[in-house]
């Protein structure tokens, strides 16, 4: 029979059977090679605009700088899952929780962070998990939430991370990072408050930064105002002002703190009449960005001694070269530019401008979250600084010798410090709420919970949320005291839920930093006092 039908010759019907069965098999074949090619985003991410975007605590697909410190966060994490699912050696099972860490982790000219930016805040992130980590109390694992470089794929991040809350084993209890003051990053903040996750901005300042969850570690616009306003009681100048500022609306660091030089120093320093405006790089806006061409000129022409830089820092050695190339500019008196951020950007410190900073008799004034400038003798620091500088020099000398990403001078724009302390913050709540959940001292890090029903609970996010808000700075009869206070690289500060303080941080240090610094400081003339956020609370006196 067999024979009788290779013999035959094919029919309409049998033509279109086998037709039929080729698609089919073609249709099979094209599915299995689909599933066998690699997806362009991995598990935990979605693609979003050609970019993958989600949480991961693996290795997710960065810049390729930043991938020896993608890794080793991974294998810490992996380290801290094994601690509790699988320990080595008849070790004692650890209990953990998880904290994200939600920010670019790819680049382009004009994305919300540059890849040494990424890569100082990530390793500042790493220090304070490797720390937290080796402490009493639950371990910690670092995940990674990339949001898009202009920070506006943050829905499905926050879809992804709102349900880890309630994972019983592993909980998250906090998300830190979120660079930019922009209506994205409100967004975000909001859209996490709405599920009850601490969340904390390392160096967003903008004062329309609030939202319900959302705590500053860095001071706001208007206390570094008033920082700044401090210094120049002290040092006032000609009295001749100039503001500088960038006109993109969509970011909301710049337009705000437009308005608070204008409202702390306007009147004074005659901003209302001196002003001029440029187009910063960071967006999407029409137009060359960094112009400073007619800016130079102005303030050259009004003969201004105190300029107010209103813009990010990344802009300013634009207009620092054009000031010192400009030729009607020669007869101007030495120059200020007064300037509010997180430290001291290696932009503006490099050789080149530093050049043309003494030359032209520019100095840069800058009120910042923490001055890493005077952070020359390790050994004699504060032991917060101290033992933040320990881990982190360990970490530079665990990294490839020819990382790019990390900078000749890594710690001066404050991003490392600053990311370090908003985790550790998180943290110090966390292991808080531990104990008080467990007894003073909480469960033995050690013990398997499993073993004493009811012993070594893990804190929810609602615990952590109630906690930070109980880490007060407080009046007294002896002066103003701690409970329980943020002991960070940047200094020790606390947070309430005061509608005065509005989450920023309380007794923050805020130095005033010079540079070039004038060549008598510390010898003929005398450091000047460190303003402390809402000190006048205090009368003045901070812990």
């Amino acid at each position: 029979m067999l024979d009788r039908f290779r013999n035959r010759a094919l029919g309409p019907a049998d033509k279109v059977i086998v037709l039929a069965v080729g698609v089919i098999l073609l249709a099979a074949a094209a599915f299995a090679v689909v599933r066998m090619l690699p997806e362009k985003c991995g598990d935990g991410f979605e693609e979003a605009a050609k970019e993958c975007v989600g949480v991961t605590a693996g290795v997710l697909d960065g810049d390729p700088e930043l991938d020896g410190l993608i890794r080793a966060v991974a294998k810490e994490n992996a380290r801290v899952e094994k601690g509790w699912k699988d320990p080595e050696n008849g070790e004692a099972r650890i209990p953990y929780v998880r904290v994200a860490l939600m920010m670019p982790f790819d680049t382009d000219a004009a994305s919300a962070m540059s890849t040494a930016q990424i890569a100082r805040a990530l390793a500042g992130a790493y220090v304070a998990q490797l720390r937290a980590n080796a402490q009493a109390g639950p371990r910690y694992q670092l995940l990674l939430a990339n949001d898009g470089k202009d920070l506006d794929h943050w829905q499905p991040v926050v879809d992804r991370l709102a349900p880890m809350v309630a994972d019983k084993e592993a909980p998250l209890v906090g998300v830190f990072g979120m660079p930019n003051s922009t209506p994205d990053t409100l967004a975000a903040a909001e859209a996490l408050s709405k599920q009850r996750i601490p969340t904390v901005g390392p160096i967003i300042t903008s004062t329309t930064m609030e939202a319900g969850y959302l705590f500053k570690t860095s001071p706001s616009n208007d206390l570094l105002a008033q920082a700044l306003g401090a210094y120049l009681e002290k040092h006032p100048g000609g009295g001749t002002g100039f503001l500088v500022f960038d006109r993109r609306e969509k970011d909301s660091y710049s337009t705000d703190l437009r308005d608070v030089f204008l409202k702390h120093f306007g009147k004074k320093y005659g901003l209302k009449q001196r002003q001029a405006s440029y187009l910063g790089l960071i967006g999407d806006d029409k137009g060359v960005p960094q112009r400073f061409a007619d800016v130079a000129r102005s303030i050259c022409l009004t003969k201004a001694d105190t300029v107010f830089f209103a813009g990010r820092d990344h802009d300013l050695p634009h207009l620092v070269n054009q000031l010192a190339s400009e030729a009607s500019c020669s007869e101007s008196p030495p120059t200020r530019i007064l300037k509010v951020g997180i430290g001291m950007d290696p932009e503006s410190t490099g050789t080149e401008i530093t050049t043309h900073l003494r030359d032209s008799r520019i100095t840069l004034v800058g009120a910042a979250s923490v001055d890493t400038l005077s952070w020359k003798n390790a050994a004699q620091l504060p032991a917060g600084p101290r033992g933040f500088m320990e881990y982190f020099e360990k970490l530079r000398k665990a990294m490839p010798a020819d990382a790019p990403a990390w900078g000749a001078k890594p710690l001066d724009d404050g991003y490392a410090v600053m990311y370090h302390d908003a985790f550790t913050m998180l943290a110090q709540a966390t292991d808080r709420a531990y104990d008080d959940l467990n007894g003073e001292g909480g469960d033995a890090k050690g013990e398997d919970r499993q073993s004493k029903p009811g012993a070594g609970d893990l804190p929810s996010h609602d615990d952590v949320y109630n906690t930070v808000v109980n880490m007060n700075i407080l009046g007294t009869d002896a002066g103003a005291k701690c409970v329980n206070c943020v002991h960070g690289a940047s200094g020790t500060f606390g947070f309430d839920d005061s509608p005065d303080t509005r989450k920023w941080a309380v007794c923050k240090p805020v130095p005033v930093i010079e540079y070039p610094a004038a060549p008598a400081a510390g010898k003929g003339r005398k450091a000047d006092r460190v303003f402390r956020s809402y000190e006048d609370n205090f009368g003045g006196s901070c812990p």
